[in-house]
């Protein structure tokens, strides 16, 4: 059992910009004064652009083209709405905006299939959108995938019972917790846990300060270290810049990366850069248009694939 895959899936937009809907209660997004179709053509060339690099260190990417109808400007952030799992087992997730919804395509699962890799089952939590209530897959969702443990920020966006229900069809034990950010003078929920938090193998970068309960903070804490994972704490102005949205992936000769944009690798001070190359290089890139519309980062845009191969 790996903590890491050296399989991404990626979704390469072509109606990128900022989305409307998911902006209420995704304090990372902010409006560019530029047209959308400039947005679009400038993710794309950052999409292209990181896509490169992980393919230039090993890393096997699944690249699928996104289509213009339906209409799905968040698109490139395919970890929301599935995630693939080591028994061929594939999940499917209740999303919060209606347009979102549409991101869910089978022709993925065809590609996949395709290449290699079986599909056994699929678990299907999409119905709970109709109660509204919502799991947004591994932005939700932070599995450490050796411990079988899963950690789940609560938000508008990562229903409480719904995560007890995943952990119980996935065989993980959770931790759950509550997350914060100030906005405008408010403490306010963090949209997705995975711009808090990234579980590598050996170590988890983590914003402690986001969690503002003690019982709760240690209660993280322990569950990190009773496992061996060092611990590297961010502050809430390096999250703001997307350094908890990492995630670590398995290039050429098992090498790992800790993969991140180039905003988050910048945030990161020399002790903490000396930490994690402790453990294995980084890889950065830069997504500067898709950070600032989209509200995620680096860790979004993979969908980790830990399908078995036929």
């Amino acid at each position: 059992m790996s903590q890491i895959t050296n399989t991404i899936l990626m979704i390469r937009p072509i109606s990128f910009r900022m989305n409307e809907e998911t902006a209420v209660n995704n304090y990372f997004q902010q409006d560019l004064s530029i047209k959308n179709a400039e947005i679009n053509a400038k993710a794309q060339h950052e999409f292209d652009a990181f896509v490169e690099k992980l393919k230039a260190v090993g890393v096997n990417v699944i690249v699928v083209q996104d289509d213009k109808t339906p209409d799905t400007p968040d698109s490139i952030f395919p970890n929301n709405w599935v995630s693939f799992h080591e028994n061929g087992d594939i999940g499917l997730y209740p999303m919060f905006a209606e347009n979102r919804r549409k991101e869910r395509r089978e022709d993925v699962f065809l590609t996949l299939e395709e290449a290699g890799f079986k599909i056994n089952n699929i678990v299907d939590y999409t119905t709970a959108e109709d109660e509204a209530l919502y799991l947004e897959g591994t932005g939700s969702i932070l599995l450490d995938r050796v411990h079988r443990k899963a950690y789940c920020a609560l938000s508008p966006r990562a229903d409480e019972d719904l995560f007890i229900e995943f952990c119980e069809d996935f065989e993980y034990t959770p931790v759950v917790f509550n997350a914060y950010q100030d906005v405008d003078g408010k403490r306010l929920a963090i949209y997705h846990t995975n711009v808090m938090m990234c579980l590598a193998t050996d170590f988890a970068v983590i914003c402690l300060d986001s969690i503002d309960d003690k019982k709760e903070r240690k209660t993280v804490v322990n569950s990190l270290k009773q496992d061996g994972k060092t611990i590297i704490a961010i502050s809430e102005a390096q999250m703001h810049e997307f350094a908890g949205n990492m995630l670590q992936v398995e290039g050429k000769n098992g090498q790992a990366y800790l993969v991140m944009s180039h905003a988050a690798h910048e945030s990161l001070t020399t002790q903490q850069v000396g930490t994690i190359e402790k453990f294995c290089p980084i890889l950065s890139s830069s997504l500067e248009t898709i950070e600032t519309c989209g509200g995620g980062s680096a860790r979004c845009m993979m969908a980790e694939v830990f399908l078995p191969r036929d």
